[in-house]
């Protein structure tokens, strides 16, 4: 195939999925979210140990000014 039909193509294809407008199944979503949001596990981010991670990463030798 020739540059002109590749980009002939290319602009056909860009076109075609620039107007085009599937009928959207808000119920279908709203499930799959339902179910996405009931199977992940939350994390109430009041319960985390911060203390541990300041502990943790409180040593400052990585950060040493070079003389």
């Amino acid at each position: 195939m020739g540059r002109g039909r590749q980009k002939a193509k290319a602009t056909k294809v860009a076109r075609k999925l620039k107007y085009f407008s599937p009928e959207t199944d808000y119920a279908a979503l709203e499930r799959e979210l339902a179910s996405a949001n009931s199977s992940a596990e939350s994390v109430d981010m009041d319960d985390v140990d911060y203390a541990e991670y300041a502990a943790k990463y409180a040593e400052d030798d990585w950060f040493e000014a070079e003389d």
